[in-house]
């Protein structure tokens, strides 16, 4: 099978596109066809071996986080899923690939209303969005959400699973990311370039940082007295939590069916919309990785496989 592989750490110059054998199926497994995954920050973060300490991968590495295509084999213990069902899953590592071989509780039936492209574009935004709003965050209705990068393939499903908790949401983004925040459904959208989000907010319950840098230390700030602060961009200064009296923490999203089928419902509902940008083929992934490295997107390449 045809897959896109990292054979050392570094820029793009080490994906290659190769040929390897196709996965075996072990009892607790799912076989899947692949048509489509995403590309995300994190796939880059792995090739640069910035995660190696937190999260190792030996080389060679076939990156990809997301994925939707076709049950082909099950093991025999799985019980849930079957050969010619419609699947998005999540995983570490393997997607980039023409053939996935995932355990059975990291795959789950895909949203009946939207394509595979949409489908794989939405997975890392879902599992991530019910980690830091249901499972860590518990937001619930009336609470004031501030999201640090609402316009991001990420952003942007958090920003709309925000809103059908009923999160009064307020989120940065820049240029075309504001307008397009506003059109999912934000109640305030900051335009972090020509604007300081803390003179325009106050007294939010949560803060969700996929920003970084300065704007984590800053997000403090604009936090009311026991509120929230999650990073996945960064772990947020313990000293700072205690100085302003809230809680912050680095988020790391486990991957579930459950998650999965909490986004189903939601896009099938049309609480959640994709927006894929682009579509690319498997063999273009090094050009589509640098495309995500300069910034600036507002939504998700998509990665089609044949």
């Amino acid at each position: 099978m045809k897959v896109i592989q990292y054979i050392a750490f570094g820029g793009p110059e080490v994906i290659k596109f190769l040929d390897t054998e196709k996965p075996e199926v072990a009892d607790d497994e799912v076989l899947i066809k692949v048509a489509a995954t995403s590309v995300n920050p994190a796939e880059i973060k792995f090739r640069e071996g910035e995660m190696q300490q937190r999260m190792p991968v030996t080389l060679p590495y076939i990156p990809g986080l997301d994925v939707a295509g076709v049950v082909e084999a099950v093991g025999k213990n799985v019980s849930r899923l079957k050969p010619g069902d419609k699947v998005w899953a999540g995983t570490f590592g393997g997607t980039y690939a023409q053939y996935a071989a995932l355990k059975e509780d990291m795959v789950s039936l895909m949203p009946d209303n939207i394509s595979m492209n949409e489908s794989a574009s939405l997975l890392v935004g879902v599992v991530t969005s019910y980690s830091f709003l249901v499972e860590n965050g518990k937001v619930k209705a009336g609470d004031r959400v501030l999201i640090q990068g609402a316009a991001g393939g990420t952003g942007a499903v958090m920003l709309q699973m925000a809103k059908s908790l009923g999160a009064y949401v307020i989120g940065t983004a820049s240029g075309d990311g504001v307008k397009e925040g506003k059109a999912l459904g934000a109640d305030e959208m900051i335009d972090y370039k020509t604007q300081d989000f803390t003179q325009l907010v106050k007294d939010v319950d949560f803060v969700i940082d996929f920003a970084g840098g300065n704007s984590t230390d800053k997000s403090f700030t604009v936090l009311k007295k026991g509120g929230k602060l999650y990073s996945a961009a960064a772990q947020p200064s313990q000293e700072l939590a205690e100085q302003y009296g809230v809680e912050a923490k680095f988020i790391s999203s486990a991957i579930t069916a459950q998650k999965m089928d909490y986004g189903k419902k939601l896009v099938e509902e049309g609480k959640i919309k994709p927006h894929v940008v682009k579509t690319m083929k498997l063999k273009d992934a090094a050009e589509v990785q640098e495309l995500v490295s300069k910034g600036g997107l507002n939504g998700k390449i998509v990665l089609e496989i044949d």
